[in-house]
């Protein structure tokens, strides 16, 4: 008897309809999976032979069995096709109907017990179930909620081989999950478990992180141990602008596919932050594999990405980030495919300014020999830094703002003032494939940043006093946009360069000393 089960094959983080073809028939006893499965695949026998003698199921070991995955030329990697081929071998063998294998995709990985283990990208699946018309989706108890997003689809999770057995025969299975994702994602779009209240002093750098998030800029704060670099970073997505819904189910779908979404989770309602430690590789950074899965460029895709000591990551990894901060978008390509991740993330990047920490530092002195500060410097590429708009430095927080009580001003009125900024460059970049200024390229950067004679005047005196390099130009202009912005203002005053100005601190001779 040949029966049909259709299920899904995530690559990059869209899925593609697989179906298990099933045919049990008299003969020599053999059991066949083929359709290019990896190991993990084909090792599917052993367990759903484990699973139904467990169970009191009947197995066919004793007819010719094949299951063929087409499309048999995309390659199917993991263990979640055994719940699909389960229900193949139940329906060939006249243990369950076939009547809703038509009409439901059916995915999971079996244990020898018959339990059901979740798998990756069931929002994926969910999603391209619904795109091609079924009507339901059998899956893992653990990825119920997030595939239950989706409208339009029941979900039914089980956690058991038995209760698809009892689905399937219409007895009592189930009831078909249900999450209310309009209100899940108000309620916790704006929970977040710090504030930047919670930061002492740093007045500074705080206007610099309101000025970041409000035209997307990346960042890099410079300063000795213990200034707070990594405090306020963590405090960055807090002021970002709440993610829009098309934005969460994008962003959830890439944490999905990456196995990264806990049980309890239906949809990632916060923007993400993600803290690689330096000794990464670039293989994790920015995804990939025998079967590509994401890397941490894409899963803060929306959302920060804080590399900590940045030169202390190895130079093959830093250099991997300049095409993604260009593009927003990481192709990994292999000999037989190429997937494609998003990666349009803000990068907030710490060092300290030398070996010992204590470069330019007011209280305490440098140690480092002569040109080490130079050469630590030179850890990091021109091409990188020409990524990043925003150079900052950290100093230590004296005492007396440590000991104020006083509450400092809170996450959501910053956040207030840079979504008003944003709707701005929504309105400005309306006819331009960009959405902040961060993402302004040469020609947009010449008719929409225009400077006035004094804006030239004070802009070229920085230039030579300071001996600000020619790249620090554009940078400088597109974070003078963004002040402006904020002070609701349709101009490039002189006052908005001046501040743009000192956001330049590695451009400026002679820094290093």
């Amino acid at each position: 008897m040949l029966v049909k089960v259709h299920g899904s094959a995530v690559q990059g983080i869209e899925a593609t309809l697989v179906t298990a073809e099933v045919n049990v028939v008299p003969g020599f006893a053999a059991f066949n999976i083929v359709g290019l499965g990896d190991k993990a695949v084909h090792e599917s026998y052993q367990r759903l032979f484990a699973a139904f003698r467990n169970n009191d199921l009947y197995f066919p070991h004793g007819k010719r069995v094949t299951i063929n995955l087409a499309p048999a030329d995309l390659p199917k990697e993991g263990t979640g096709y055994d719940l699909m081929m389960a229900v193949g071998l139940l329906a060939g063998t006249g243990e369950v109907p076939p009547d809703r294998l038509a009409t439901h995709l059916v995915m999971g990985e079996l244990a020898l017990d018959g339990g059901v283990r979740p798998v990756k990208g069931a929002l994926s699946i969910a999603l391209a179930a619904r795109q091609q018309g079924f009507k339901g989706f059998i899956l893992p108890a653990a990825n119920a909620r997030e595939a239950a997003i989706v409208s339009g689809l029941q979900v039914h999770g089980v956690e058991h081989l038995r209760e698809v057995v009892a689905l399937l025969r219409g007895e009592d299975g189930p009831p078909p999950t249900q999450v209310d994702i309009e209100a899940e994602f108000a309620q916790s779009s704006r929970q977040y478990p710090v504030d930047l209240s919670d930061v002492k002093g740093q007045e500074n750098i705080k206007r610099a992180f309101e000025i970041a998030a409000a035209g997307g800029h990346n960042i890099l704060l410079v300063g000795p141990p213990g200034a707070g670099k990594t405090m306020l970073a963590k405090r960055l997505p807090t002021i970002l602008p709440p993610l829009h819904i098309d934005e969460a189910l994008e962003t959830t779908k890439i944490h999905s596919v990456a196995g990264k979404l806990r049980k309890d989770d239906s949809i990632l309602s916060v923007r993400p932050f993600r803290s690689p430690h330096h000794t990464i590789s670039d293989v994790a950074l920015v995804g990939g594999g025998s079967y590509p899965q994401p890397g941490e460029i894409s899963l803060a895709h929306n959302g920060v990405l804080f590399l900590d000591e940045l030169p202390e990551f190895k130079r093959t990894v830093l250099e991997v980030l300049r095409q993604p901060l260009e593009d927003r978008v990481i192709t990994i390509s292999r000999a037989k495919f190429s997937v494609e991740y998003p990666a349009s993330f803000m990068l907030v990047a710490s060092m300290n300014p030398c070996p010992c920490g204590y470069h330019n530092h007011p209280d305490r002195e440098c140690v480092c020999p002569p040109g080490t500060v130079q050469k630590y410097l030179n850890k990091i590429s021109g091409p990188l830094l020409d990524r990043i708009d925003i150079h900052i430095e950290v100093t230590p927080v004296p005492f007396d703002a440590l000991s104020d009580e006083r509450p400092g001003e809170r996450s959501e009125e910053v956040r207030e003032r840079v979504v008003a900024a944003r709707r701005l460059q929504e309105l400005r970049f309306s006819d331009h494939p960009i959405h902040s200024n961060a993402q302004m390229g040469s020609r947009q950067l010449r008719s929409i940043c225009r400077i006035d004679a004094a804006g030239k005047a004070l802009l070229g005196k920085a230039m030579d006093r300071l001996g600000l390099s020619a790249r620090a130009y554009d940078r400088i202009l597109k974070v003078a946009r963004t002040i402006a912005d904020l002070a609701g203002s349709a101009d490039i005053r002189t006052e908005h360069l001046a501040e743009a100005i000192q956001y330049r601190s590695l451009d400026r001779d002679g820094w290093a000393g």
